[in-house]
């Protein structure tokens, strides 16, 4: 007696030993709708009552415009630095062994847990014209503080540990005697950073970028102090949302929030598809 043989397809739940997949789908359903998805269909509806031409005033206007720039651009410099020294970072502390390496290993993870007002506030007095670094700076005519580039030294300080900590736990899985047999089959170093490291760490990589840069285009408290908040020089876009809500503008506030969110969307839409083009070309 033979039995029919199982129908092969798709199915909608994988079976599994652990039961409960029902009511943790639910739970799971439920959180997302009450945190991100009622409040950002509330955002859109607000901003959807303004009407497509007050919207579009809003949108195009110059100091909305530049607030945008200032806080996408400076966000998308921070995070190219952080990937660079973010991955030097993360090597020298998985592939050395030092004196104070632990200590060094979790400084990395300082900005998480220092309060960014904080942060924003210790930078501001190191890099103003009168702080330590800035005095010495202001002599070649690099003025940091109250300026973009204050900017994007801020978010490279909060940015930094999102790239070490994705890399970093990749690194350490790559065996150290690969290396040593490219290099004894004649490979220089930058055929051995360039073939046998970087496919390895190219979708960390990019994750990292992309959650230096999620964080960055978001970031208020550290940014605030250092910027200096000038229309159309060094003013973000939260602050200019910031600025409307106290103006009791709350339709310019929404409109700018929906804008920002928009733009976020599209840049995370293109770094999940390098994602995915990166596990793809390097697995």
């Amino acid at each position: 007696m033979t039995t029919a043989p199982a129908q092969a397809g798709w199915r909608f739940r994988q079976p599994s030993v652990i039961p409960g997949f029902g009511l943790t789908l639910g739970f799971s359903l439920a959180y997302l709708t009450l945190i991100i998805l009622i409040p950002l269909s509330g955002l859109l509806w607000r901003s959807a009552a303004l009407g497509w031409p007050e919207f579009w005033a809003i949108a195009t206007d110059r100091r909305t415009i530049n607030a945008l720039r200032i806080s996408f651009g400076t966000a998308f410099v921070a995070a190219a630095v952080n990937v660079v020294f973010g991955t030097l970072v993360a090597w020298v502390l998985v592939r050395y062994r030092f004196p104070g390496r632990r200590i060094v290993d979790a400084m990395v993870d300082l900005p998480f847990a220092l309060p960014t007002a904080v942060a924003g506030i210790a930078l501001t007095t190191l890099y103003a014209p009168n702080g330590w670094i800035g005095k010495l700076l202001m002599p070649l005519g690099i003025k940091v503080a109250y300026t973009p580039l204050g900017i994007v030294i801020a978010l490279i300080f909060i940015g930094l540990p999102f790239v070490v900590r994705t890399v970093q736990p990749i690194m350490e899985e790559i065996d150290k005697e690969v290396e040593e047999a490219a290099a004894t089959l004649g490979a220089n170093r930058f055929q051995i950073i360039t073939r046998i490291l970087f496919p390895g760490l190219a979708p960390a990589i990019v994750t990292g970028f992309a959650l230096a840069f999620a964080r960055g285009v978001g970031e208020y408290g550290s940014v605030i102090f250092i910027a200096g908040n000038l229309p159309y020089k060094s003013e973000i876009a939260p602050l200019l949302i910031v600025i409307r809500l106290e103006e009791y503008n709350y339709p310019a506030a929404t409109a700018i929030a929906a804008i920002m969110l928009a733009l976020s969307f599209i840049m995370l839409l293109v770094v999940n598809l390098a994602q995915s083009w990166s596990r793809k070309r390097y697995g």
